[in-house]
């Protein structure tokens, strides 16, 4: 009875006093990278159970119902797992930082993982996700889809703030969701397109999810649409608020010091900064788009996304502008 009494009472003492936490954290890095992983214990009680230290477990989230084990740690004890077994440790600045630093990123090291450790009657759980360094988005000009040689594709990206994609950065762009049925080139001279919804009009369902490829195609002849690059950018964007021509766009953003945005810039305010704004507007290649974080109805109720209006004529007045200022 006592004992029972006992195990009662402790269960009441750790509901009231353990302490957890849950939060997300995003950390930018490329292949080839040192990075660091954050996650730390705060202390709310000074209860512990004496010598027993800190048990910490860092897991690898796959999807939604896999997880590969990284590393587990429970005092002096320590056991890393797999391809982690060579490139990942912990901080260990303090009893209480459970921080793993992987080394030389790998491609299949991209993702998100989950942090949780125990000390006492404290626990904290953390998920940090490591994201390529930039952003990969799909471009085709006014004149419409598959209009691009590789050399014009060159060209189209690198006037939008970018270059042409590679294999990997379109890999991991897939494995962050995108999902596009238009092939593009890749700067190997392939031409590709990532699928996360196999569906009948992109190529049918029986080939599954991935990267799907044309193989090599010859660089002069060969039409298709680009996926390009951008690292992001040094500067601001910015929405420029009044119904305006294209000519009228760029003089405003002109008059407060900036340029037209690109359609790079665009994606790297979306994607990076999570620029969020449910207003069309002109950008520098004659597009209108608008860029959506936090999908919502009558803006993207779907998905985020940047939202692609066409080329419509530069002399209507229907569009606000997005500006991009760069820092002096």
């Amino acid at each position: 009875m006592i004992s029972l009494l006992s195990f009662v009472l402790f269960c009441l003492t750790f509901a009231n006093n353990a302490y957890r936490a849950e939060s997300l954290h995003k950390v930018f890095a490329n292949p080839g990278d040192n990075v660091t992983l954050p996650c730390q214990l705060t202390r709310s009680t000074g209860f512990s159970f004496g010598g027993m230290g800190s048990r910490i477990k860092w897991t690898k989230i796959e999807d939604a119902f896999n997880e590969v084990d990284v590393l587990v740690s429970m005092g002096f004890h320590k056991v890393k797992y797999g391809r982690f077994q060579n490139h990942a440790h912990l901080r260990e600045a303090d009893e209480n930082d459970a921080t793993l630093i992987i080394s030389n990123l790998q491609l299949e090291d991209f993702g998100t993982y989950r942090c949780e450790i125990i000390r006492g009657m404290d626990e904290n759980i953390v998920e940090v996700e490591i994201r390529m360094q930039g952003v990969v988005f799909p471009y085709s000009p006014r004149l419409g889809r598959y209009n691009l040689n590789f050399h014009d594709a060159e060209t189209a990206c690198l006037e939008q703030n970018a270059v042409v994609a590679s294999f990997n950065q379109l890999y991991q762009a897939w494995k962050g969701g995108l999902d596009w049925c238009n092939a593009g080139w890749l700067s190997d001279g392939t031409v590709q397109y990532p699928i996360t919804k196999p569906r009948e009009p992109c190529g049918g369902t029986r080939g599954g999810a991935g990267l799907r490829s044309y193989g090599q195609r010859d660089k002069a002849n060969s039409r298709f649409d680009v996926f390009c690059f951008t690292g992001g950018y040094d500067g601001q964007v910015f929405f420029v608020d009044q119904k305006l021509t294209y000519t009228e766009a760029v003089q405003a953003c002109q008059d407060d010091g900036a340029e037209l945005a690109k359609v790079g810039h665009m994606f790297a305010a979306w994607k990076l900064h999570g620029y969020d704004r449910c207003d069309a507007g002109w950008l520098s290649d004659g597009s209108v788009r608008y860029p959506i974080s936090r999908p919502r109805m009558k803006c993207s109720p779907t998905e985020a996304a940047v939202r692609f209006i066409g080329f419509p004529d530069k002399k209507h007045k229907l569009y606000g502008a997005y500006c991009y200022r760069a820092h002096q």
